[in-house]
This record gives structure tokens, C-alpha cells and sequence, in this order.
């Protein structure tokens, strides 16, 4: 394991890093000329197709299915139901056939196996369902007064509340609303499973390939080595392919019945309700402050739906603890159980809708107080953090707020409501803070040199589209100080080293300084090489006097003689690669600090007078985030989460039918996300200052903070521009009108 770098090395870092990144996407040629495969585009001879069939009533049981007709339905190889499947083992929170409960509309029921797609969506609708149906619970509003604490955690507190706000000058005291969201990865979610006897392979769209290895082992009692996974590229997951769902075990189950491969890929319909969702919330929010802004008093409670298969809660709270310094604090959360699927991970879960309530309520004790916004969040900044007293790895938000607010122009933003007009347009100004916390989990990865001059990396993670193919090659260029170009790299495959899943922003954090550590490694095997051979020039040199620098070996001593080619050297030595694993470990002293990242994010909008339709026009936002290990990869990925702050802030809410308990919007017409003509100008930076204290390259994960705080600097840019506040989101142009 690489430790903490002195100044020099980081120096040394520093200045190699440019020549060794990739310009490109290492799979940019591979997915434009469609040579990349996803899951369900994987040749598999003999595959049978399977479709589930899902519940149409929110609550109650199955009586019975009758699929005399459907049996007897062209290429039908089998129907597989509650009263028939196979009983599994450990199966986690899914609902793949062991019962005839339901607990929402849209659960799978029944997997119909067909020659064909068309065959088996034909058979399926033969099916005849009985149902007793049972009451269900679909008002979330009107099931308030029944909600309660999640059977896991939940709360904090802190200080003397009551205390704090009998001596405050001036209270915010309201409540912001979040909507149910689903998440619309381009890829949906897609299975092929085969069994060879008690060996099963599968293909699966995931964000965690061994997270699916050791749940389909579990279900089905085998050896986890007896399951093999494969995810090359991954279409798209945002948190829903973060979990081991019903249609992977079922098309597992559904091989093992049909006895031959089977594929299963859900429609954009069953992307609603079987695979997950971010939970609405109503977020009641107080805060106190003396007359000179000093927060006295933060009080932030949030309340979401829960599954009654499971409790998953929607920490918006959480943030709350840690993002500004107060005098108290109290923060909990409330469930309230619904007729509704579970819901999950999504983009940032917890802080995106957190940061909603917690950055527009600040603005208005900004206005009470007549403060400038990004004053007050100076005023109240958390020099540590203030949940423990530990000091933070790395903590720049100061100069974030000052490098984006100079970009922005916010010096020249009209603090007075609806002042500032362009013809028929209303223009408000908005900011809010943008944080994530920045976790690692251990990692291990194997490189090998090849005879040829490329280096191999291999690693068991998975490209969620981010871009860690491209990153991955840099670290093992990077410590072998070589072109990038010349390193291969293979991951979603479970026989290689094991690595942990790409969620909570932690995988460029966990896999690359593997991948250094791995490369760094197989170096010194090299230099052993060099050293022992004596035909080598540099034999009998201290391994350490050696390093590499594009493809070939030399001295670091200023009288260094001629390099040596590496191929040079391992034909010489009978052809054989070099081959080093290396597990990246987490810090010794991870327990005496806190990491997190941090942003400032400014939004311009254009109001409509007449027909109050929002129009985002610039959004500008600089981040705290450690090194940037890809400029490309990592302001694509960042200005990514920008689009949904907007598609948070203006389009995007789940419709759920009160009496039938099904999503009313659930496809792309309806389903409202942004589309080239609702995204404008985003004017993004990174500040690029190196944490390593957190891990050795320094640098942290950004897949998820780009969302937080981009809907509340829109939504205070609104109020900005029209003097209306709206403390519910999606802002639509109705909720203006009112």
C-alpha cells in the first residue's frame, strides 16, 4: 500500500499527471461503433426469453392463476408462479414467487419462459389472476399522523434546542416537499442467466458485481465460486443497479426451470415500482439565528414513505449534522409505510433532497436577516466537523464559494425580488452549498507487463458510465510513467480481483490507487529482474536507483548510462509477463478525521410573466473535491448531476395513483426529465487540491455531489427573479401561478 506522499513525491505526482492522462475515453471507440456489449447484447445459443408478470391490485393475495391457455400459447417453454417456483434460500427484500402476498402494484407474480419476447408478452396477457384484495395505503399526506421512526437510527441532537431559540433574534420555521423519482437509466435492467449443473453464469446490468454474485450463491445455496458474473459496460445505474433485484434471481430461477439460458429484460413500464425509487419527503425545517447571522438553533425533520416489505429511509437529515456550525441541532426522521416497491439509492440519496430543504431555507433567513447568502454560510462555516470535533482530510470550501461567486458575478445580483427584468422575462440569481461524503472500501487489482511493451489491468469493478475504464489506465500509467494508450484494461468480470460496487462515490477512490499500488509493484519486479540478469546494465544496481519512463528502464542517478527496453529485458528472460497484485487498504488513521467534498453552485433563471415556464439559463459551480484524476471524465460526470439539479428542480416527480397504487407516468412522454432544449450554459471547475490524507492520489469520488444544492440554487433563483417562493418541488408553472 502506497502511504502518505512527502512533498516531493507529490510534486513529482503533480507534474506527471498531465502527460499521463487520457484525452479520450478509454471506451469511447468501443460504445460509438456499438462493440460494446450490455448485458442483454451478449450471443448466448439456446436462450429462451422470460417476461414477468406483475400484480395489478397495491394490496392483497393471490387466489390463484390459471394458465391453461397460456400453456398451450406458441413457444411457450414454461410459467412459472407462486403456486410452482423452486424455493429459494437467503433472498434479501425482493419478491421472486415464495408467496401469493402482495405488497404493491406492479410486484412480479409470475414469469412467463417463451421462445420468443412476443411469444411470452403473448402469453402472459392469457393468464386469468385471482385476486382478494385487501385495503391498501397510497396517501402519503393522509398517513402522516401514522408515521414512524424507521427501525434503524434516525435521529441526532445536539446542544440545548430549546435554549438556543428563546435567545434567537430571527426563526425560520417551514416545510419543503421532494416527490417520489424513479430512476431512467438509458439501459434497463437486463439478465441472462445459464446453469451448467450447480455452476450458473450470468450477464447482469449492475452496479456491483459481486454484490450479484453473493446474492444469486445465497438464494440458490451454492459456492459462491459457482456463480460467475459478467458486466463489461453498464448503461446507466444512479443507484438502482446498486441492488440484487426480483428479475436477477428470477431469470436465474427461470433457467433452472426451462432448463436452457434465459433473458430477461425489463420494459421502461416495470422500471417503475419492481426496481426501486427515491422516497417523496416532507422536510419540516427551523432555524434559529442572532442578529448577526450566527445560526443559534438547526432543526431539521424528514419524513418519507417506506415499502411495507422493507424500511428504506431517505436520510435528508443527515447533511443537516455536519454542512453548517450551530449552537444546537436536532435532526430525525420518520417513515410512513405504503402499498408502494422499496425504495433505494438514487443519485446522492439523502443529501440531493436534503439539500433542497435545508440551502432554500437558509436563503430566507439570509433575506429575514439581510445577510448576503454566501455571508451567512461563512459565518456558520464548520471549520470541523461539528457531529464529532474530528478535523476534516481536506476542507476548501471557502475558495469555492469565491472562485464560483467571481465566475457567476453574483457581486452584481440584485438581493430585491422581481427587479430585474428583459422584456417579458423575470431574472433571478440563486446559489446553495453542494456537499457528499467522500468513502472508500478496500479494493484489489492485478497488472501484469506484457512481453509485448502493454500493460494489462484487471480489476472486479464495473464502468457505470462514468468513465473508470479511462482513470484506470491512467493509475497504472501514471506509476509506470508510460502512455496510457498502451494499457489495456478488463473489468466486470468476477474472477478477477474482487473490488467493492460503484456506488456512494466510491469507486475511484477504492480502485485506483489498487491499480497504482498493483503497477508500483510489478515496477519493483522489473527492477529485481534488471538487477539479477546479467546481462542487463543495470545489473547489479540497487533496485531502488531504478524506475521506468515510457517503456523502458534507467537509472535515476544524474550519471545514469543508456535506458534498457522492457521487452528487451523480458525476452531476454524467457517472455514472460510481470505480474503483480495489490490490495489498496484503508487509512490507519481514518478514525481521527472526516472526509467530505464540497461545492458552490450558482444558477441564473429566466421566468415567463405570462406563462411562468422556468428557464435555467447558466449554472456555475466549483468544487472541492481533491485531485481531478480526469478533466473529461470527471465535468462530464459533475455536469451530469447538474442536468437532474435542474430536472429535480423543474420537471421530474413519480405520479402514483391513489386508488390503484401504480405509476401514472411511467414512461419517457410523461415521466418529465430534461431534454438539449432545457439545458443551457454550465460553467464548471474543480480546485483540484489534492487530499491525502483521505488516499494516496488524492483524490475523492464526484459521482453524486454535482446534484446537491443545483435544485435549491434554482429554486432561489426563482424566488429571486419573481418574488414567489416555492417550498415544493418539481416548480412547475403552476405552483408559480398559485
Amino acid at each position: 500500500m502506497i502511504g502518505i506522499q512527502t512533498e516531493q513525491q507529490q510534486d513529482q505526482q503533480q507534474e506527471q499527471r498531465p502527460e499521463r492522462q487520457l484525452n479520450h475515453r478509454y471506451d469511447a471507440f468501443a460504445k460509438v461503433t456499438g462493440r460494446a456489449k450490455y448485458a442483454a447484447e451478449f450471443p448466448v445459443k439456446n436462450v429462451a426469453y422470460a417476461y414477468i408478470v406483475q400484480a395489478t391490485i397495491p394490496a392483497g393475495v393471490v387466489v390463484s392463476i390459471d394458465d391453461a391457455a397460456a400453456s398451450r400459447a406458441s413457444g411457450v417453454h414454461s410459467i412459472i408462479t407462486p403456486f410452482n417456483a423452486p424455493k429459494l434460500a437467503e433472498l434479501g427484500n425482493v419478491n421472486v414467487l415464495q408467496d401469493t402476498t402482495v405488497f404493491y402494484s406492479g410486484q412480479p407474480i409470475a414469469v412467463v419462459v417463451a421462445r420468443s419476447l412476443p411469444e411470452a408478452r403473448s402469453a402472459a396477457a392469457m393468464l386469468h389472476i385471482t385476486y382478494k384484495e385487501q385495503p391498501a395505503k397510497l396517501d402519503f399526506d393522509g398517513l402522516l399522523s401514522e408515521a414512524r421512526p424507521p427501525k434503524r437510527g434516525g435521529t441526532f441532537h445536539r446542544g440545548d434546542t430549546a435554549a438556543a431559540l428563546a435567545k434567537a433574534t430571527v426563526t425560520i420555521d417551514q416545510t419543503y416537499s421532494t416527490p417520489l423519482q424513479n430512476h431512467n437509466p438509458m439501459e434497463p435492467h437486463a439478465t441472462i442467466a445459464a446453469w451448467d449443473g450447480d455452476k450458473l453464469n450470468v450477464y447482469d446490468a449492475t452496479q456491483g458485481i459481486t454484490g450479484v454474485q453473493q446474492g444469486l450463491a445465497r438464494a440458490f445455496s451454492i459456492p459462491q465460486a459457482n456463480v460467475h458474473v459478467e458486466c463489461p459496460y453498464t448503461g446507466g445505474g444512479f443507484g438502482c443497479k446498486g441492488y440484487v433485484w426480483s428479475h436477477t434471481l428470477l431469470a436465474a430461477m427461470a433457467a433452472k426451470v426451462a432448463q436452457r439460458p434465459v433473458k430477461l429484460v425489463l420494459d421502461r413500464g416495470q422500471m417503475f415500482g419492481p426496481v426501486g425509487s427515491r422516497p417523496n419527503t416532507s422536510q419540516h425545517i427551523k432555524l434559529a439565528a442572532s442578529s448577526d447571522g450566527k445560526l443559534l438553533l438547526q432543526q431539521h425533520d424528514s419524513t418519507c414513505y417506506t415499502s411495507f416489505i422493507s424500511d428504506w429511509v431517505e436520510s435528508c437529515a443527515a447533511q443537516t449534522n455536519l454542512l453548517y456550525d450551530s449552537e444546537s441541532l436536532s435532526t430525525s426522521h420518520l417513515v410512513v409505510p405504503l402499498n408502494l416497491g422499496m425504495g433505494t439509492w438514487m443519485r446522492a440519496p439523502g443529501e440531493a433532497t436534503g439539500s433542497v430543504a435545508l440551502e432554500i431555507a437558509l436563503d430566507e433567513l439570509a433575506e429575514k436577516l439581510n445577510i448576503d447568502p454566501i455571508q451567512l454560510r461563512l459565518i456558520n462555516y464548520a471549520e470541523k466537523d461539528p457531529r464529532s470535533g474530528k478535523p476534516w482530510s481536506s476542507k476548501h470550501l471557502r475558495e469555492a464559494y469565491a472562485q464560483a461567486a467571481d465566475r457567476f458575478g453574483w457581486s452584481k445580483r440584485n438581493a430585491q425580488p422581481g427587479q430585474l427584468r428583459e422584456g417579458n422575462k423575470l431574472i433571478g440569481h440563486g446559489m446553495a452549498t453542494a456537499n457528499y461524503g467522500a468513502g472508500r472500501s478496500p479494493s484489489s487489482a492485478i497488472v501484469r507487463i506484457q512481453p509485448n511493451g502493454r500493460v494489462f489491468v484487471g480489476i472486479g469493478t464495473q464502468d457505470i458510465g462514468t468513465g473508470t475504464y479511462t482513470i484506470l489506465a491512467q493509475a497504472a500509467a501514471l506509476a509506470l510513467a508510460m502512455d496510457p494508450s498502451l494499457v489495456d484494461v478488463k473489468l466486470g468480470d468476477t474472477t478477477l480481483p474482487r473490488s467493492g460496487g460503484s456506488g456512494g462515490s466510491t469507486t475511484a477512490a477504492s480502485v485506483c490507487p489498487a491499480v497504482y499500488d498493483a503497477a508500483t509493484q510489478a515496477k519493483l519486479k522489473l527492477a529485481q529482474l534488471a538487477v539479477s540478469d546479467a546481462k542487463s546494465p543495470f545489473h547489479g544496481a540497487n533496485v531502488a536507483d531504478i524506475d521506468t519512463k515510457d517503456g523502458k528502464l534507467f537509472l535515476k542517478s544524474a550519471a545514469a548510462g543508456d535506458p534498457e527496453s522492457i521487452t528487451d529485458l523480458l525476452a531476454r528472460n524467457g517472455g514472460a509477463a510481470i505480474e503483480a497484485t495489490a490490495t489498496s487498504e484503508l487509512a490507519k488513521d481514518r478514525e481521527s478525521f472526516t472526509s467530505h467534498s464540497w461545492g458552490a453552485v450558482f444558477a441564473e433563471v429566466a421566468v415567463d410573466a405570462d406563462t411562468h415556464m422556468t428557464q435555467v439559463r447558466r449554472v456555475v459551480a466549483t468544487y472541492d473535491i481533491g485531485t481531478l484524476l480526469n478533466e473529461k471524465t470527471g465535468l462530464n460526470q459533475l455536469s451530469g448531476g447538474v442536468v437532474w439539479g435542474i430536472s429535480m428542480a423543474l420537471h421530474e416527480a413519480s405520479i402514483i395513483d391513489k386508488k390503484y397504487g401504480r405509476t401514472v407516468n411511467e414512461n419517457f412522454a410523461d415521466y418529465h426529465v430534461p431534454v438539449n432544449a432545457d439545458v443551457h450554459e454550465i460553467d464548471i471547475t474543480c480546485l483540484n487540491i489534492p487530499d491525502y490524507k483521505f488516499n494516496p492520489l488524492g483524490a475523492r469520488g464526484i459521482g453524486e455531489i454535482g446534484i446537491t444544492g443545483a435544485a435549491a440554487a434554482i429554486a432561489n433563483a426563482i424566488y429571486n427573479a419573481t418574488g414567489k417562493r416555492v417550498r415544493d418541488l418539481p416548480i412547475t408553472p403552476d405552483r408559480l401561478m398559485a
